[in-house]
């Protein structure tokens, strides 16, 4: 691979890298919100004992998961991102040697 290649690769996937990073902050953010809400509902439905309570715990809880799950998917791909970055410094600095 020629190093203007490689360095085109590398650019295009640190671009990418701070995209997902920012993805990542907005996500935590999120996650947060929603973790409160969870735990909110959960308070409300273990105080009244409804079965409407006990759904929107539930629903609540749904989303919480749902976003932890998204959280976990954005750091696999950042972790994957920045393995292939590494692979691509190292070829790079070989190409210099």
């Amino acid at each position: 691979m020629t190093r203007s290649l490689l360095e085109r690769k590398l650019s295009s996937g640190s671009g990418r890298l701070r995209e997902l990073r920012e993805e990542l902050a907005v996500v935590d953010e999120q996650l947060a919100a929603l973790v409160e809400a969870a735990d909110d509902a959960r308070l409300r439905a273990l105080v009244s004992e409804t079965p409407l309570a006990g759904r929107h715990h539930q629903e609540a809880q749904r989303h919480a998961d749902a976003m932890q799950r998204h959280r976990a998917e954005v750091v696999r791909r950042i972790e994957d991102l920045e393995r292939a970055q590494d692979e691509l410094l190292d070829r790079l600095v070989t190409e210099i040697d």
